[in-house]
């Protein structure tokens, strides 16, 4: 069980809109819809950043009270942070959500 006041991160919490463009695909703006207070952890020490063709990414667990449902389609907003969802769970006693999150560094 984790202690509320571990919860000093404050996050805005987006969802995706699309619509559909004349090209035949979509254009995505992302929608605040909440805000929460979380746990935010690296999931790696020292640099712990893996790096790809597109960038680098740095691994985060985040951790908040249950009053959203969270998919892979939302994401998290930190200031100029935003982690993308990896993963989410309920905790053993269901009352906080477990998420993985990665965050692209620039």
């Amino acid at each position: 069980m984790i202690d509320p006041g571990h919860l000093r991160t404050r996050l805005l919490l987006q969802q995706p809109i699309e619509t559909p463009d004349d090209q035949g695909g979509v254009t995505r703006v992302w929608s605040s819809y909440g805000n929460a207070w979380a746990k935010v952890v690296p999931l790696t020490a020292g640099p712990g950043v893996e790096a790809d063709a597109s960038g680098a990414t740095q691994n985060y667990r985040i951790t908040m009270r249950a009053n959203f449902s969270l998919t892979l389609q939302h994401r998290l907003v930190e200031g100029a942070k935003v982690y993308q969802i990896v993963a989410v769970r309920n905790s053993d006693d269901r009352r906080y959500i477990e998420i993985d999150a990665q965050l692209r560094v620039q």
